[in-house]
C-alpha cells in the first residue's frame, strides 16, 4: 500500500473561517470546499507543521508571524483504494484578513455558522463539526473513516483522543 501524507490548515479571524472553494481536482470533477493545504514534501515528512506553514504562505500569502494559536488538532486516517491517507489538520487565527488570490482555488471568509452547509469531504465536515463543538479542548484527536454496514450504511468518522502510550507491559 502507498502512503499519502497531507497537511491542512483552517484559519479564523473573528467569527469567520478562511475556506478555499475549488472547481475540481485530479480525483473529483465537481466544486467543493476545503482548508488551506496540500501534500507533505520529502523534507517535511517529520514536520507536517512546516508543510502547513509553507502551504499557508503559498496559497494565502499569510506568513507564519501572521498566524497565532496555531496547533495540531486532528490526525485523520482513511483507506482509499490501495492508499492509506494521513492528514494533519491544524487550526489557528490570523492577525488580519488580507490574503492574496490563490491558483489552487478561490478564498473566502465564511461565517462559522455557515461552515457545515458547504460541500466538503466527509472528513473535513466531521473535523469542522468536531472543532466547533470542542474548541476549548487541548487534545489531539484521531479521526478514522468507517463505512458502516448494510444497504443504508453511510460513512462516518470515529473519534479518539491521542494519548501517550506505554510501549511495554510491566514484567511481573
Amino acid at each position: 500500500m502507498e502512503i499519502r501524507q497531507m497537511a491542512t490548515a483552517f484559519l479564523s479571524n473573528g467569527t469567520d473561517m478562511l475556506m478555499m472553494k475549488k472547481a475540481g481536482s485530479k480525483l473529483f470533477n465537481f466544486e467543493f470546499w476545503g482548508g488551506i493545504g496540500g501534500h507533505l514534501e520529502h523534507g517535511e515528512l517529520n514536520s507536517p507543521m512546516t508543510a502547513s506553514y509553507r502551504e499557508i504562505e503559498e496559497e494565502t500569502g499569510f506568513k507564519q508571524e501572521d498566524v497565532e494559536n496555531f496547533r495540531l488538532r486532528y490526525i485523520l486516517l482513511e483507506v482509499n483504494g490501495n492508499e492509506v491517507r494521513q492528514q494533519f489538520v491544524y487550526f489557528g487565527e490570523t492577525k488580519h484578513r488580507s490574503f492574496i488570490p490563490s491558483d489552487e482555488g478561490e478564498l473566502f471568509w465564511v461565517p462559522l455558522d455557515e461552515l457545515l452547509d458547504l460541500h466538503t469531504s466527509i472528513l473535513i465536515k466531521a473535523s469542522i463539526r468536531h472543532f466547533l463543538q470542542n474548541q476549548e479542548t487541548n487534545e489531539i484527536w484521531i479521526g478514522n473513516v468507517l463505512n458502516g454496514e448494510g444497504s443504508a450504511a453511510r460513512p462516518r468518522v470515529e473519534w479518539s483522543i491521542m494519548q501517550d502510550t506505554i510501549s511495554f507491559e510491566t514484567v511481573v
